[in-house]
C-alpha cells in the first residue's frame, strides 16, 4: 500500500507497538493521528491529573515521531467520523490501530469496521494492550473465568507474543490539517497535583530501574507503605508508554538469573500483571459491573449516602492517620500505593458504609493511572461484592494495617504533617473515645469495632432478605 493511517489510542510509544509496526511495514507513507475527546469541564471517569499526563505524553510522542521523519496529526471529535474524513482527505488505503481492552471502545471499533467496509478502506486492528485478550483465556466450556486462581493458571500456560522492532523511521505526507496540541485548557480543567514525569522516555527509565533494583524484592516489600518497593509503572501501562510484552519478557529474563527466593518475589509482580488482565476480561464480558455488584448475591444492596462523611474521607480528615495520609497523597500526586487503596476503599465501604461506586468514581477522577477495569475490580474486591473478592466479613482494621505496613509511621508523617512530632506507636492505636491523637488533628470519625459489627449485620440482613424472596 502507498499510504495508511495509524490511530494512536492507548499505545503512545514507538517501541514494540504492534499496529504501528504493521502500518510502517505495509505502506510507504504513514499518517499518525490522535483524536482528542471533546467533553468539557467535568467527566465521570477522568480528571485533570490523567489528562495532564496524557498531554505531556502526547507532546513527547509528537517530538519522537518528528525525529523519526513523520508528523503526529491531531483532530478532535467523533473518532470514526474524523478517521473517515482523514482517509478521504489523504486518499489513505487503510486504518491501523491497537484494540482497546475496555468495552467503551467496542462500539467505536465496530462502527469503524462498518464505515471502512462501506467506504472502501481497510480497517486493521491488533492486540497490544495486554498479553491475552478477552477471548483467549476461557474455561473448558468456552466461558470466561470468574475466579482468579484458575484464570491465572490458564493464562500462564498460553504462549506469549514477543516484542516487535521499534519504529525508527516514518514518512508522513505534508499539507495535512492538524488541530493544536491538546492541553488542560482543551477540556477547561485545572490541575493542582504534582504528577509523575510523563512520556515514553521517562516510562522506560522507570521500567529499567524497577527491573534492575526492585523486582527481586517485590514480593517481600510490595505492601510496605514506607518503602519504594512497587514498580510505579501503572500509568505507563495505562497509556501504553511501555509495552506489556516487553515488560513481561524483561521480567522473565531477569527472573531466570534469580535464586529461588528472589524468583518467588518477582513472581508476585507477574501475578499483578495477570490480575490486571483478569479484571479487563471481567469488565469486557460483564460490563454491568460498572453499575452494580459482580456477585449477584449483593446486587441491589443499599449503601448509605452521607455527603459530609464522604467529604471528610476525600479530604483526608477522618482522624485515622493511615487513611488520611493515603487520601492526601492521592490529592497531591495523583497516585496512591496499592495497599493504601485497599485500606481507604475498605474504610469507605466497611467503616462508613458508603457506596463503593462513589469511591470508585472519585479515584478515577484523581488517579493518573486510572484504569477502569482495575479500579472497578479493586473497589468491588474491597467492598466484598466483586469477582473473587475479599469475603464481606474480611474487614481490615486501619490501626493494625498502619502498624503492619508503616511501622515507623514514615508514610503517615510524610503526608500528615500535623502528626510528625508524635512517636510512631501513638499513630497506630485508636485514642480514647472522643479525643484526637494530636491537637489540631480530627477526632476519629467512627469507632472501627462498632462499624465492623454494623457491616456484618448489613451484609447478613441483605443476604437473609434476598434468600426469602
Amino acid at each position: 500500500m502507498k499510504r495508511v493511517l495509524h490511530w494512536f489510542r492507548r499505545d503512545l510509544r514507538l517501541h514494540d507497538n504492534t499496529a504501528l509496526r504493521q502500518a510502517v511495514d505495509s505502506a510507504a507513507e504513514v499518517i499518525p493521528i490522535y483524536i482528542v475527546s471533546e467533553w468539557k469541564g467535568a467527566h465521570r471517569w477522568t480528571g485533570a491529573n490523567r489528562q495532564e499526563f496524557l498531554c505531556q505524553s502526547l507532546a513527547e510522542l509528537a517530538a519522537r515521531i518528528e525525529q523519526a521523519g513523520g508528523k503526529l496529526i491531531f483532530r478532535q471529535g467523533n473518532a470514526v467520523r474524523e478517521l473517515a474524513l482523514l482517509v478521504k482527505e489523504t486518499r489513505a488505503e487503510a486504518v491501523y490501530f491497537n484494540r482497546d481492552p475496555d468495552p467503551f471502545g467496542r462500539e467505536v471499533e465496530e462502527e469503524l469496521a462498518r464505515v471502512g467496509e462501506a467506504q472502501g478502506f481497510v480497517v486493521k486492528s491488533c492486540k497490544d494492550a495486554c498479553l491475552h485478550e478477552r477471548g483467549e483465556v476461557l474455561t473448558g466450556s468456552a466461558e470466561p473465568y470468574r475466579v482468579f486462581t484458575p484464570y491465572s493458571r490458564a493464562w500462564a500456560k498460553l504462549p506469549k507474543d514477543q516484542p516487535v522492532a521499534r519504529v525508527s523511521k516514518l514518512r508522513t505526507p505534508g499539507g495535512i490539517r492538524s488541530e493544536p496540541m491538546p492541553s488542560l485548557e482543551t477540556w477547561r480543567i485545572k490541575m493542582d497535583a504534582e504528577i509523575v514525569p510523563a512520556g515514553e522516555e521517562a516510562a522506560r527509565k522507570r521500567m529499567t530501574a524497577f527491573i534492575a533494583s526492585s523486582l527481586a524484592s517485590y514480593g517481600a516489600v510490595r505492601d510496605r507503605l514506607d518503602l519504594s518497593g512497587t514498580s510505579r509503572l501503572s500509568q505507563d501501562l495505562r497509556y501504553g508508554l511501555i509495552s506489556i510484552r516487553e515488560l513481561f519478557e524483561r521480567c522473565r529474563e531477569r527472573m531466570e538469573t534469580f535464586p529461588a527466593v528472589q524468583r518467588d518475589n518477582a513472581a508476585k509482580y507477574v501475578g499483578e500483571l495477570i490480575w490486571r488482565e483478569f479484571y479487563q476480561q471481567i469488565l469486557w464480558h460483564y460490563p454491568e459491573v460498572l453499575e452494580d455488584s459482580f456477585n449477584p448475591k449483593f446486587r441491589g444492596m443499599r449503601w448509605k449516602s452521607d455527603p459530609a462523611a464522604f467529604e471528610r474521607w476525600r479530604a483526608g480528615e477522618t482522624g485515622f492517620p493511615v487513611v488520611d495520609a493515603a487520601m492526601r497523597q492521592l490529592a497531591q500526586t495523583g497516585f496512591m500505593h496499592n495497599r493504601a487503596r485497599m485500606i481507604t476503599a475498605m474504610f469507605l465501604t466497611k467503616d462508613l458504609h458508603i457506596d463503593w461506586r462513589e469511591g470508585e468514581a472519585y479515584f478515577m477522577r484523581q488517579l493518573t493511572d486510572g484504569e477502569i477495569a482495575s479500579n472497578n475490580g479493586g473497589w468491588q474486591w474491597s467492598a466484598g461484592t466483586g469477582a473473587d473478592a475479599a469475603p464481606y466479613f474480611r474487614i481490615q482494621n486501619p490501626w493494625t494495617q498502619s502498624a503492619r505496613f508503616d511501622p515507623d509511621a514514615a508514610y503517615i508523617k510524610q503526608w500528615v504533617p500535623e502528626l510528625r512530632d508524635l512517636p510512631a506507636e501513638k499513630l497506630h492505636v485508636a485514642p480514647a473515645s472522643g479525643l484526637p491523637i494530636a491537637r489540631g488533628y480530627p477526632i476519629p470519625m467512627v469507632d472501627h469495632a462498632t462499624e465492623r459489627e454494623r457491616t456484618l449485620e448489613m451484609f447478613a440482613e441483605y443476604q437473609g432478605a434476598t434468600a426469602m424472596r
